[in-house]
């Protein structure tokens, strides 16, 4: 979860243009801290956490959404050759409504 969360920091605070420098100071977190925190290396409290979302000017359901993204469950299934035998299930295509058909969709890196 670390790394989700200070992913998504980072992510937020490169696509404003704003240094580490400038959030910080913002957010009234040391500096080596919030990069520790971008690098998934500390776990901030709610407190620090909520300084720096409102530092982005995210919301907390901006966070939610942003990590319910990134943790969607993949379906899996059992390969039956020990413990663990778990491997990401098959994804069957499904074909687009013909309505459907010029629209392009956009997938979260």
């Amino acid at each position: 979860m670390r790394d989700l969360i200070g992913d998504l920091l980072r992510r937020t605070r490169t696509e404003q243009g704003r240094t580490l420098r400038e959030v910080a100071e913002d957010a009234q977190v040391s500096l080596p801290y919030l990069s520790e925190i971008e690098r998934g290396r500390k776990e901030a409290s709610s407190e620090v956490l909520a300084a720096v979302y409102r530092s982005l000017g995210l919301s907390m359901a901006d966070v939610l959404a942003a990590l319910y993204e990134r943790t969607v469950m993949v379906p899996l299934t059992r390969t039956r050759t020990g413990p663990g035998d778990f491997r990401r299930a098959p994804v069957t295509p499904v074909a687009a409504p013909a309505h459907q058909a010029g629209v392009v969709l956009s997938l979260a890196a």
